[in-house]
């Protein structure tokens, strides 16, 4: 309405300005008009506020921050390599000025007008790029989003066969810090958020996997920056992980909330899982089995089925076990919501092969388990309580051609001292007395440096 009011203000000047003043030009009232009148047109368009960019190993995603919705259309140009987006009418508020290109597959944004007034977003790329986009309402976060997913071409670098199938290899553990990058997760009082503790607490935990013999740590998130999750656990299954682990915070409409929790995948989800990668598993890797690899390609759909409902009911098995020697030694250091393992259809732990759980280490709504997941020292006891519940469960399941395995249960192994280790927290860790590590390693007291390697004798 307001733009065809304007129409007929400019097609017409002589009929407003008759009823002004038959012998004077058009007033400054007219021009004023029309000039408020196109001005509110332009503010109730789309504005571009903010662009963010989160690069990772994988793919990097470009955020635009929007007053409004707006419909867009994308598409690739080559020589030289662009990715172009065309919007809706739509204005651009932002300072370029803060935008860091650099480990991303982009030099530089570009802006213009096409001839229907609508917005063109040029982005000049230094390498081959596959694009997705999709628009996000908002939430208690953000406004409107416009995202991009600019995927590489570059495949990521994965653990072969030959390198984890060598003998005495180590257990390796695979770390999933939940959320990421433009995805904050929940936030505590303070503004404490929940993708920096959950990244905290998996640093923590791979300090002391890799700071112990026979096992490593996989970091699947190693920066501030969002994955897929489906992806999280395809990546973990890519470098042949022997479990997977992902570290999250829980988050309540009531403050009084309290308490951790360990899940692992229902029986529900398991069946849904298992049609929906039977349905897919020609177009998909589909390799099951961990370390053995049985492809289900080329087996008809009866004996995959019943291949993968075995792998799939090993999985939730082991991963049941997993958790119950996770859930008593969290309990150790914070108040858990359940003394027992929960199950519930979280898509990140849907993987065929692999146990899999989802640790809830709190509730960051509670402001005195805010505090507590904030804290370095919680957040390394945590940690470590975690990675005991770990080791208990490979101390009974040792895969076959670990180092773990080969050592057993009645052999010492050895621990590199971390900072802000102390005697008593390593010995309970290994479930010893600190004077049988005293005596068994020589020591003249108590005191221990970091660095320091500790023997540390059957329990």
């Amino acid at each position: 309405m307001k733009r065809t009011i304007v129409g007929l203000l400019l097609a017409s000047p002589s009929w407003i300005d008759k009823r002004v003043n038959p012998n004077r030009i058009p007033s400054l009232a007219f021009w004023s008009l029309t000039l408020l009148l196109f001005s509110e047109t332009a503010l109730t368009q789309p504005a571009i506020e903010q662009i963010r960019v989160w690069p990772s190993p994988q793919s990097t995603r470009v955020v635009f921050d929007l007053t409004g919705p707006v419909e867009h259309s994308l598409f690739q140009l080559s020589n030289p390599d662009r990715v172009v987006i065309d919007l809706d009418e739509t204005r651009v508020e932002y300072n370029d000025a803060v935008l860091d290109f650099r480990s991303t597959p982009m030099d530089q944004i570009r802006f213009g007008t096409r001839d229907d007034g609508g917005l063109r977003i040029v982005l000049d790329l230094n390498e081959l790029v596959r694009p997705k986009s999709f628009s996000l309402a908002p939430n208690e976060s953000y406004g409107h989003r416009l995202v991009l997913d600019l995927e590489t071409e570059n495949a990521p670098i994965v653990r072969t066969i030959d390198e984890v199938a060598s003998e005495n290899r180590d257990i390796i553990v695979a770390i999933d810090a939940g959320h990421g990058g433009e995805d904050p997760g929940a936030s505590g009082p303070g503004g404490v958020r929940e993708k920096n503790v959950v990244m905290a607490i998996a640093r923590q935990m791979q300090r002391a996997i890799d700071a112990t013999p026979g096992y490593s740590a996989l970091m699947v998130r190693d920066g501030d920056y969002y994955i897929a999750l489906r992806e999280r656990a395809e990546l973990a299954r890519q470098n042949r992980a022997d479990i997977f682990l992902s570290i999250h915070a829980d988050a309540f409409d009531l403050p009084s909330a309290n308490g951790a929790s360990v899940y692992a995948l229902s029986d529900r989800g398991a069946t849904s899982e298992r049609a929906s990668y039977l349905a897919q598993k020609e177009n998909r890797a589909d390799l099951i089995g961990g370390v053995g690899d049985l492809s289900l390609r080329d087996k008809d759909d009866v004996l995959a089925s019943v291949l993968l409902d075995l792998s799939m009911t090993a999985s939730l098995d082991s991963s049941l076990r997993l958790g119950a020697e996770i859930v008593p030694q969290m309990g150790q250091v914070t108040r858990m919501h359940k003394r027992q393992v929960e199950q519930a259809s979280f898509m990140v732990l849907k993987s065929p092969d692999m146990p899999s759980l989802l640790i809830e280490t709190g509730f960051i709504s509670n402001p005195q388990e805010a505090e507590n997941l904030a804290n370095p020292t919680f957040q390394a006891n945590l940690a470590r309580s975690i990675f005991n519940g770990v080791k208990r469960y490979f101390e009974r399941y040792p895969p076959d051609g670990t180092l773990i395995a080969a050592i057993g249960n009645s052999e010492p192994t050895s621990y590199v001292i971390q900072p802000g280790d102390t005697l008593s927290e390593i010995a309970e860790q290994f479930g010893v007395s600190s004077a049988n590590l005293i005596q068994h390693n020589s020591l003249d007291s108590s005191v221990i440096r970091v660095g320091q390697t500790l023997e540390i004798p059957a329990s």
